[in-house]
């Protein structure tokens, strides 16, 4: 009987020893796991591309094996970035455009437009990236230039915001639009009784119908091409701010057939026809795939006088912007998301656009707790506004806007109002969190510009020297959860990622420095070593 008992306790303690079969171990790293302690770890096992466990190199050696072992010797792990505003297939579809990003003067535009067209030689010519901002002449262009170049060859280009547009008079002719032409919700520009070719807001759309649609195989390059910038940036999930429905579900077959591996969370634009039918079928979701928000626009820019303002901008006598969207619409429209299981987030740029929308999502939200609706970009807020902020109704923003708008957003603003603009800070105090993203391609991809002008508050040269509104800088550690773990509640979720915990996807990303600790200045110089997704290995810097 003694040997019996002694044979199971021998056979019980073997089986207590035995490890457990992983698909991949990682060791000796120094892991930010970004969870509820913001504890770190040294190492972490993956199966079936979640993890197992999370601990010492010691613990998952002593108790988990696998095929795929990788000592990463003391290198940085993150979880996945997110991108939590960006235009995922804009970005991939501009990358077949002339890029008018970093132009330094209407020039510069003119030149660039004529190098892509000799090369391109197109029947129709598009393009975006200009910002008059950055000229020495700080005044919207005019269409004379491109009229004498291109006469007979329709002409454009958008503003970087993609809330203005220059076109020739080509285009115009094309759009059926004259001096006469109303322009609901924005602005057609005339002066001296003449069309400038500027189009400012809701007209844009009326070029845009005009322009030829890409094709499938054009759609699919692109979608593929601003993958492989994310995956390289270390974004392993982006929200698409604002699609129709028939792009969604082709991003929805690249990810079935394998050939998108990144994690989307797209908007559908709420112009769309179909949006009716998605609210009444509800949440569509595949393992990479998030479709549960409805993208609305309430204003414009700042940049292009657009956004609506409750006094007039300092810089333009009585001129206050537009919005987009009437506040008898928006709030029918609001009823219509809220009574659906939908999110429903709203660009607001502007005081007036942000007070419409934040009083009627807080009208419409009362008795619907964690619903999560965002206000995208909420860049300028009137002071008390920012009491209808909370985990409820999200502040969705983009810190090297701030970074982007400082040299020139006083002239439109006025001091006073200045010191509640891009003030993150302020809105992670009243809402517990913050959603970051990059709104690219307004912006450079790059997640390390996002923490970079969220901790500094400078540009990529110093300045200004303390910061713009330092007050509002976030901590490094609030970054970080903008980025993880507070940008996967904005899109629901935070159960199966936003960091790395036993149970959690196994999206993680391996830096050559670690952005909690290098000086400021270093920052946007990391460098993505590996991305993974699902624990497979997306990108490889070698």
């Amino acid at each position: 009987m003694k040997k019996f008992f002694f044979l199971i306790s021998v056979i019980g303690l073997c089986a207590c020893q035995q490890k457990q079969e992983a698909d991949l171990l990682v060791l000796n790293a120094k892991i930010y796991t970004v969870d509820a302690n913001f504890s770190q770890a040294e190492a972490f096992a993956v199966k079936d591309g979640k993890i197992l466990a999370v601990g010492s190199s010691e613990e998952i050696q002593q108790h988990y094996k696998a095929k795929s072992v990788k000592d990463e010797s003391g290198k940085f792990i993150y979880p996945g970035f997110f991108d939590d505003h960006a235009h995922f297939y804009g970005y991939g579809m501009q990358q077949q455009t002339v890029d008018l990003r970093g132009t330094k003067s209407f020039k510069e535009v003119v030149q660039r437009i004529v190098d892509f067209q000799q090369k391109r030689n197109l029947t129709f010519i598009t393009g975006r990236g200009w910002d008059q901002n950055d000229w020495k002449m700080k005044e919207f262009p005019t269409k004379d230039t491109l009229d004498l170049l291109f006469p007979n060859t329709p002409v454009a280009v958008g503003r970087i915001d993609g809330h203005a547009m220059l076109v020739n008079r080509k285009a115009l002719e094309l759009a059926g639009i004259t001096t006469k032409t109303k322009a609901e919700g924005g602005e057609i520009e005339v002066k001296n009784g003449k069309l400038t070719g500027i189009l400012i807001d809701n007209p844009v759309e009326m070029v845009e119908k005009i322009i030829p649609k890409p094709t499938r195989a054009q759609e699919i390059n692109g979608l593929l091409e601003a993958q492989k910038k994310c995956l390289s940036l270390g974004l392993t999930t982006v929200a698409d701010a604002g699609l129709p429905v028939k792009t969604i579900q082709l991003m929805d077959s690249l990810q079935q057939s394998g050939d998108l591996k990144i994690r989307l969370y797209p908007m559908i634009i709420y112009t769309d026809p179909e949006l009716k039918t998605y609210l009444k079928k509800g949440i569509w979701k595949t393992e990479r795939l998030n479709v549960r928000a409805i993208k609305v626009y309430a204003d414009g820019a700042l940049g292009s006088r657009g956004a609506a303002l409750k006094k007039p901008y300092s810089d333009a006598e009585n001129h206050y912007g537009k919005l987009l969207i009437s506040p008898e619409k928006f709030k029918t429209l609001a009823g219509r998301i809220a009574n659906s299981n939908y999110q429903m987030n709203t660009h607001a740029i502007g005081d007036s656009a942000n007070a419409m929308v934040l009083k009627t999502y807080d009208s419409v939200l009362k008795e619907k707790p964690n619903r999560r609706w965002r206000v995208e970009h909420a860049q300028i807020i009137d002071a008390p506004d920012f009491n209808y902020f909370s985990k409820n109704i999200i502040p969705s923003v983009q810190p090297t806007h701030a970074t982007s708008d400082m040299y020139w957003a006083e002239d439109r603003l006025g001091k006073a109002r200045l010191k509640n603009a891009y003030a993150y800070k302020k809105l992670l105090d009243q809402a517990g969190i913050v959603a970051l993203g990059t709104d690219f391609p307004v912006e450079k991809v790059s997640p390390f510009l996002t923490f970079y002008a969220a901790v500094s508050r400078k540009d990529l040269k110093g300045f200004p020297e303390g910061g713009f509104q330092k007050e509002n800088a976030l901590t490094r550690e609030e970054t970080l959860k903008g980025m993880t773990i507070w940008a996967a509640y904005a899109n629901f979720s935070e159960p199966e990622k936003g960091s790395l915990e036993k149970g959690k996807l196994a999206d993680f990303i391996i830096l050559n420095q670690d952005l909690m600790t290098i000086s400021e200045e270093k920052i946007p110089d990391t460098q993505v070593l590996e991305t993974y997704i699902a624990g497979e290995k997306v990108y490889d810097w070698e």
